[in-house]
């Protein structure tokens, strides 16, 4: 049965109106009980706790057995959360799936929030009935908790202690408790709607200090996508370009467990891709079940949130961020801040761009002055050199001393040959890098040499440039410059040897690349930095390779040797 308003109660005898302002004496016992109870449920600012303590207060306040709180979801119907106090773990674990708010009593609550007290609940009309395992519940009391006329959603509690109904008394108490039970509701939404915009904030300063830090672009996209992932509690964070073909291309991937999808391009026509491509943002609650999701990649996930980058009517690329199958949907406050992130994101890409494109022209200036002296300056005085000892090799002298002299002048010779190569490197602009992979090597090679004071050796094994794609190919040139780089700043070294092996297999038998870079250095110190190899190992771990670093060439394996590889 339905409960009467409590201005429709009956009024009390002169012996139950013995407390203050007419109160029965029930009630009035009940009052100490009752505001601790609501002192209980203000403490703590944490949702989860909150609702926690409130299931427990009114089943103490009511003398009942069970109680529950479910949370209205004002978005999408039904309930948001659903919290239960007295029905132990393992019961609960058997039931299942908790109640979605839709169907039954409780969505007959949400439709129309009004209190209903029954006797016994499984004869009400709008009861759907028990699923299996459930524990037996007959008395019922279910009260809406508002705050200044707004529904956050239903109190309940079920099955006296006493085996009796729920009293007047019952009601008044739970009543009076759900009000304070909607203040500190909203007081911790209020929280951790504030905690959340302070976590995307520091999200995104994190984003903009990092990519102003420096570092090539493919380290920029790796941060926006590891940051996107931890704020938006996804599964992974996944950043898309632009492709030749018109539609979108996963170029970086975080994710808690090794992905395959990095290099996997969204075709055109896909209606996800184009509406990316607009500028405008995507979000699915489902991507298993949603038609707009045609490529297999998609239907892992469950919610998922797809943003454009753009910034100052430049469209850089795209930004996802799903969840797990069956994971909880993206709220609309989320969906704003994921959007704010991605704005503040595509600035920041394109100032860190602007800012490499700053330090690539000086270094470019700077290799121009270089190669401008080398040729100027050193070249000519080798080759005046030269000359000199040719001219004293050609008079008489003692046999030793004219093959001394000769050896000079062809050492002479081959390092002239050696800082032309270098000079042709330094003066090559980024638009004229040659496209096989083998010439992008020695290309490398070449330009390391400068720095180093010396050329490292190299050799190819196998058919390096047919089997090699152009994402793996551009991911090892990526991993023979930050090994040259590291073995530059950090060995030490005299001699380095670069292989490039294309023979290899996998552990698991797939045909694979293989790159070497060994040196003669100081070789890697204990407690010594990592962040150079933990590059190394991301990118290959995100082609499904792997990457680890060993003995070097020099005495009783001194120095290092990085190994890098990727499947073909």
């Amino acid at each position: 049965m339905s409960a009467p308003d409590p201005t429709d109660s009956p009024e009390p005898s002169p012996a139950e109106a013995s407390g203050p302002q007419g109160l029965s004496a029930d009630l009035t016992a009940r009052v100490p009980q009752l505001l601790e109870a609501m002192r209980s449920i203000g403490t703590g600012l944490e949702l989860p706790a909150t609702l926690n303590r409130i299931c427990e207060t009114a089943a103490g306040l009511a003398g009942a057995r069970y109680a529950a709180i479910g949370v209205v979801d004002k978005e999408r119907g039904g309930l948001s959360d659903f919290v239960t106090y007295g029905v132990p773990d393992e019961v609960a674990a058997r039931i299942g799936r908790v109640p979605d708010g839709h169907t039954g009593l409780l969505g007959v609550l949400i439709e129309d929030a009004r209190v209903v007290r029954l006797a016994d609940l499984t004869t009400d009309p709008g009861s759907a009935g028990f699923p299996p395992h459930h524990p037996v519940m007959r008395a019922f009391l279910g009260v809406p908790v508002q705050v200044q006329g707004d529904t956050f959603g239903n109190l309940y509690v079920a099955e006296k202690t006493d085996g009796g109904e729920f009293t007047d008394g019952d009601l008044h108490m739970v009543q009076v408790l759900s009000t304070e039970a909607g203040i500190a509701i909203n007081n911790a939404r209020l929280y951790e709607a504030a905690r959340q915009r302070e976590r995307w904030i520091d999200g995104s300063v994190a984003v903009t200090t990092a990519l102003l830090a420096g570092g090539d672009a493919d380290e920029a996209l790796s941060v926006v996508a590891e940051q996107a992932r931890h704020l938006a509690d996804a599964v992974a964070g996944v950043v898309m370009l632009p492709s030749a073909e018109g539609g979108l291309e996963v170029v970086a991937v975080s994710s808690g467990h090794p992905s395959q999808v990095l290099g996997t391009i969204l075709p055109p026509e896909s209606e996800v891709v184009a509406t990316l491509l607009s500028g405008a943002p995507v979000f699915v609650d489902d991507s298993a079940t949603d038609p707009r999701m045609i490529t297999a990649i998609g239907k892992q996930f469950g919610p998922s949130m797809m943003l454009p980058l753009h910034s100052g009517g430049r469209l850089l690329g795209a930004l996802a961020t799903p969840r797990e199958r069956g994971g909880r949907p993206f709220t609309a406050a989320e969906r704003s801040l994921a959007e704010q992130f991605a704005s503040q994101a595509a600035l920041a890409l394109m100032m860190a761009d602007a800012q490499r494109d700053r330090e690539r022209l000086a270094v470019f200036e700077d290799r121009d002055r270089i190669a401008r002296d080398l040729h100027d300056l050193v070249i000519q005085r080798l080759f005046a050199t030269g000359m000199m000892l040719e001219g004293a090799h050609r008079q008489s002298a003692p046999p030793r001393v004219r093959d001394g002299v000769g050896k000079a002048v062809g050492e002479l010779d081959v390092t002239i040959q050696e800082i032309r190569t270098a000079i042709f490197a330094l003066q090559q602009g980024p638009a004229e890098a040659p496209s096989g992979l083998c010439r992008r090597v020695l290309r490398e090679i070449n330009m390391a040499a400068v720095p180093l004071g010396f050329k490292p050796t190299h050799r190819f094994v196998g058919p390096v440039d047919p089997s090699v794609g152009e994402l793996t190919g551009k991911n090892l040139i990526a991993a023979l410059r930050e090994a040259l780089s590291n073995a530059f700043r950090h060995a030490g070294a005299s001699r380095i040897e670069v292989i490039v092996d294309a023979t290899v297999q996998l552990d698991d038998g797939r045909p694979a690349i293989r790159l070497t870079v060994s040196d003669d250095g100081v070789g890697i110190p204990e407690g010594g930095r990592r962040s150079g190899l933990r590059n190394l190992s991301r990118r290959a771990e995100a082609l499904g390779g792997s990457s680890s670093y060993g003995p070097g060439l020099g005495d009783a394996g001194g120095g290092t040797a990085v190994v890098w590889e990727a499947p073909l």
